[in-house]
């Protein structure tokens, strides 16, 4: 019965004439707009969140087993990629896979600049998936551990700041705590942008080959090894657990270990993006009042016009709480629509952000050429979830407002 009245209430034709109609469209467009809002700001965190972690990761993995052991020149001694380290690194859970590497500072010089950089070497085993998605230009290149292919890998950060283009041949100098410096002639096989211009203008890749033998290290030593875990969630317990057990040994060369998650090593980046989480709040809040404020406004006006029904209805021996129920299940229907707008309103923006990226930014500042958008159906249903329990709340309190003690003279307001 009271969901009866309440939808005669809602379904009026008499509605055009009357002034709550367009409180109710306030109202109905509030829920809507606030639910809308509140998913595109999630979506677009979300989003940027997931690029710009998913850029940082892809320069350095999720956790790194570096050395801890500096040499009389303050470079870090190498790490003993061994079978017995091995073993050690296959007794956790979740490593999906490990990868070595070798760093060597040096300079890139051309006839009219130089630019100091970190030449990052991998082997056949090192997945280069990251740089394909980011090239621009030429090839990743097929990096070796048995030879010198003298092939690099560089960004479009530094090939603009140098003035360098894809084929082009420049010479890479490195310091040699021996013979003083050395020079290696170095082809530019491909060319890759990420837009991360802190890593960008300084990571080169190259051969491990070549890095080692200008490091001056035997076949099993590397800088460290990169492990990816299944479940980023747990990466800080995985490499506190490998870095408890890794760092109380040393290798034969007097060194020590230790294990590192990628939000250890790259602090400020995720410090950053985790402020992010404290303004999707803040939305969220924001929209919700004025939402809950559109509702309890259209609600009141709805029953200002219909105090005259109100009072026809205590007349005829309906309690006050009934009263209460029909208004209830008029919001519910309120709430109800403008939900359901706000979900197909909010939902397709996000969906045409996704594919056709309207939006753009600047790169420079940050890190993405475009607004980035990540839907997350969980987030979204908990967003309606709460929206609806918010709004239920709202409507209950709301309905206590109606009260009417005298019905004859409430039947003949106007």
């Amino acid at each position: 019965m009271y969901s009866f009245i309440a939808r005669r209430i809602y379904s009026n034709t008499e509605g055009e004439k009357r002034f709550s109609r367009p409180a109710v469209r306030i109202a109905m467009l509030g829920i809507a707009v606030g639910l809308a809002v509140m998913i595109v700001s999630l979506s677009v965190v979300l989003g940027f969140k997931r690029e710009v972690s998913s850029k940082v990761i892809g320069f350095g993995s999720h956790i790194q087993v570096v050395s801890l052991t500096q040499t009389q020149q303050f470079e870090m001694m190498p790490v003993l990629y061994n079978d017995s380290l091995r073993k050690v690194l296959d007794m956790f859970d979740g490593i999906e896979s490990r990868q070595a590497y070798a760093t060597k500072l040096g300079i890139l010089k051309t006839e009219e600049d130089f630019c100091g950089v970190t030449f990052k070497g991998v082997g056949e085993d090192y997945d280069t998936t990251f740089f394909h998605k980011y090239l621009v230009e030429g090839a990743v290149p097929k990096f070796s551990s048995k030879k010198s292919t003298n092939n690099i890998l560089i960004s479009k950060k530094i090939a603009s700041d140098l003035g360098l283009h894809l084929g082009d041949k420049v010479y890479a100098y490195f310091l040699d705590g021996k013979t003083g410096m050395r020079a290696r002639r170095l082809n530019i096989y491909g060319i890759y942008e990420t837009n991360l211009v802190d890593y960008d203008k300084v990571n080169v890749l190259a051969d491990i080959y070549t890095v080692r033998r200008l490091n001056g290290w035997d076949n099993d030593m590397v800088s460290g090894i990169e492990l990816k875990v299944a479940d980023f969630d747990n990466v800080q317990k995985t490499a506190a657990d490998m870095h408890s057990i890794i760092y109380g040994s040393r290798d034969r060369n007097g060194v020590i270990y230790g294990a590192f998650s990628i939000k250890e090593l790259s602090p400020h980046t995720f410090s950053w993006l985790s402020v992010l989480d404290m303004n999707v709040v803040m939305i969220l809040v924001l929209m919700l009042f004025i939402s809950s404020f559109t509702i309890v406004s259209g609600l009141l006006i709805v029953m200002l016009e219909r105090i005259n029904m109100i009072g026809l209805l205590k007349a005829l021996g309906m309690t006050n709480m009934g009263v209460r129920k029909v208004f209830f299940h008029y919001a519910v229907i309120l709430v109800g629509k403008g939900m359901l707008f706000g979900n197909i309103l909010g939902l397709l923006i996000c969906i045409v952000q996704q594919h056709f990226s309207v939006v753009k930014l600047d790169a420079s500042v940050y890190y993405l050429d475009s607004v980035p958008v990540y839907i997350d159906w969980l987030q979204v249903v908990f967003l309606n979830i709460m929206t609806l329990l918010v709004s239920s709340l709202v409507i209950f309190g709301s309905s206590f407002f109606i009260g009417i003690s005298a019905p004859a003279r409430t039947m003949k307001f106007e």
